[in-house]
């Protein structure tokens, strides 16, 4: 098996896929903390949708680079969600519904309309559920990966406090002078930015899981924000590296490989937890 591993890591191939990888997943541990704690869980799994309507018109435009297309798109759709949600006539949870299944509806349609591909069905069940796409990413993807990766590690980094603050108590943030509305918002384009960067990874319908499961996980043994959000971190990266190993050595689906990982993580955190 390890002269298997050493053969693989050989190809330049599979060492842009680890690095893209290992970021993805520590860039969506340390936001899935503050996300599951304000109970903004499922904006990630709407933004997603959004991506992949972003990536059908992209197809449709026959876009080399889709993430020209598909970031600011995605943005756009994280501040329209979270102003959504603001509304006193509209509340969070159905503008996150609202969105997400007009977004996927919409691709999937523009996709059979306006077909550039005679496989339609195995271009959306990738783009849904991941595929090997993470293993013949460019270098230039992987540098982009790296520059939007270290742009929000160092933001979260810069405005931890504040970030930690509006997770906790909102209104005392409020109260105290922090501009409560401009956090919310970093943290909206953040994790736009992160599911940007992971629908090559795992597919839109399981970015999710690489938000809350670590974070999850994470909650069963620890209790502070600090101690969680490191601990949260360190189970993505460590999960997401088994998850491509499995996937290379067995030939199983990247992003499901890695989701089934998490899960066996959270089970066994969950126990550890209970014993404790």
């Amino acid at each position: 098996m390890l002269e298997t591993l050493q053969l693989y890591f050989s190809y330049p191939f599979v060492r842009y896929a680890f690095v893209v990888g290992i970021l993805i997943a520590l860039c969506s541990a340390l936001l899935g903390v503050t996300l599951v704690l304000k109970r903004f869980s499922f904006i990630g799994d709407g933004l997603s949708h959004v991506a992949f309507g972003g990536i059908a018109i992209a197809s449709v435009m026959n876009l080399s680079n889709q993430m020209i297309l598909v970031l600011p798109i995605t943005v756009v759709a994280a501040i329209i969600l979270l102003r959504t949600g603001q509304n006193t006539k509209i509340k969070g949870d159905a503008a996150v519904a609202m969105i997400s299944v007009g977004a996927l509806a919409l691709g999937y349609m523009l996709m059979n309309v306006f077909s550039v591909s005679t496989n339609v069905s195995g271009d959306v069940c990738s783009t849904l559920f991941g595929s090997t796409s993470i293993l013949t990413i460019k270098g230039f993807e992987v540098w982009l990966c790296v520059a939007l990766s270290a742009v929000v590690l160092v933001v979260f980094i810069l405005f931890y406090n504040k970030l930690f603050s509006v997770t906790f108590d909102e209104s005392f943030a409020k109260a105290v002078g922090t501009k409560t509305d401009h956090y919310n918002l970093l943290i909206a384009v953040l994790i736009a930015v992160v599911i940007v960067l992971a629908m090559n990874l795992v597919g839109s319908l399981l970015i999710s899981a690489l938000v809350i499961f670590p974070a999850l996980s994470a909650m069963r043994l620890f209790k502070s924000f600090f101690s969680v959000t490191v601990c949260a971190a360190i189970f993505s990266v460590v999960c997401a590296a088994a998850g491509l190993i499995i996937s290379i050595l067995a030939g199983t689906p990247v992003g499901a490989t890695i989701v089934t990982v998490d899960m066996v993580g959270f089970a066994i955190f969950s126990v550890i937890g209970k014993i404790r």
